[in-house]
């Protein structure tokens, strides 16, 4: 008798896991469970994952940075508004560049083009494209690629380029941290994921709970992060359900939309480098924080690599909201003119 597809799935992440550990090899409850299942994705193994498990991990980091949205942050935030002026601009010169891109080499309508190159939110995007007429599958791969290739380079580019150490402690264990203060940490992420989505908050397990973190840590109501066990947990769950998207990809789509999300990568990194770079020599951010904050990667994924390097949390996912808020806020519009064009 055949294990059902989650149980099969669930057993090839932990063995990705269990090997990287057991090898040394860097971040291993990130990249294990993503590399097995996504090799097994390509070989044609039925993979699926827990929705339900998936985003209730993500209200783990929620948490997590809003345990970094502290009273000392709010003081900075004015030395960060030109960084973050520059990624706004940076999200415009992506569309400038990006829909050209995807429409003349890689041969995608302009809907598809457009919602391809926003380096915002997996859901959100494939959600907009869809109600402008945009290829969901195409789009859901394209981001996917996007996210993968970002995460399985930044860790390379981050010890290499950088020099930091990627065995960073992700937070204490969960015996260090009082019963009470786990308590609050359970009420926030379950009220700030479930009151998000009812009031219709994008991204809202993670923003749902790490605005009512940065209210309970500004307040001083929570003075802890999540635990290292639970910072384990998302990783594992994040891995997994990287892997488990290229699940039924065919030889065409694995050519075609594939690369072409691959190649973009490139472009995007180019351009990430290039901004890193000018706002290093301005002054205007140190070059670990700057990094991870101009990595067009997922959210999620950005803030697990800040957290194992020990970076500036609130620098870093200050600067990502931005780009999520720009990319999310844009995409009704153009929505509306791709719409009006092809009428």
């Amino acid at each position: 008798m055949p294990l059902p597809p989650r149980l099969v799935t669930f057993v090839i992440a932990a063995l990705g896991a269990g090997v990287f550990w057991a090898l040394a090899l860097p971040l291993p409850f990130l990249f294990g469970p993503m590399c097995t299942c996504l090799i097994a994705a390509l070989a044609g193994v039925q993979l699926q994952g827990v929705k339900v498990i998936s985003t209730s991990a993500r209200t783990v980091l929620g948490v997590a940075v809003g345990s970094a949205i502290t009273i000392d942050l709010m003081m900075k935030l004015p030395d960060m508004a030109v960084t973050l002026a520059i990624m706004a601009a940076y999200i415009a010169l992506i569309a400038v560049i990006g829909v050209p891109f995807f429409t003349r080499i890689c041969g995608f309508d302009r809907v598809t083009a457009y919602f391809s190159a926003m380096p915002g939110g997996l859901q959100d995007m494939i959600l907009f494209g869809q109600e402008a007429g945009g290829n969901v599958r195409a789009l859901s791969l394209i981001h996917v690629t996007r996210v993968l290739v970002i995460v399985s380079i930044a860790p390379f580019i981050l010890t290499e380029f950088y020099g930091v150490s990627l065995s960073g402690a992700v937070g204490a264990p969960v015996t260090d941290i009082p019963p009470t203060q786990l308590a609050v940490m359970v009420v926030i992420a379950i009220a700030g994921w479930k009151g998000g989505e009812r009031v219709g908050l994008f991204g809202a397990a993670i923003l749902g709970p790490l605005i009512l973190g940065a209210a309970a840590t500004l307040l001083g109501v929570l003075s802890y992060r999540p635990p290292a066990e639970a910072i384990f947990v998302a990783q594992f769950v994040i891995g997994m359900g990287l892997g488990v998207s290229y699940t039924g990809i065919t030889a065409t789509e694995l050519r075609r939309i594939v690369l072409s999300g691959a190649a973009f990568v490139v472009v995007l990194a180019a351009m990430a480098a290039a901004i890193t770079q000018a706002v290093v020599v301005l002054g205007l951010a140190e070059p670990v924080e700057a990094f991870l904050a101009f990595s067009p990667g997922g959210q999620a994924e950005m803030t697990v690599l800040a957290l194992v390097v020990g970076a500036d949390l609130g620098f870093v996912v200050l600067h990502h909201l931005v780009r999520m808020v720009v990319v999310i806020a844009g995409a009704p519009v153009a929505a509306r003119y791709f719409l009006n064009e092809k009428e």
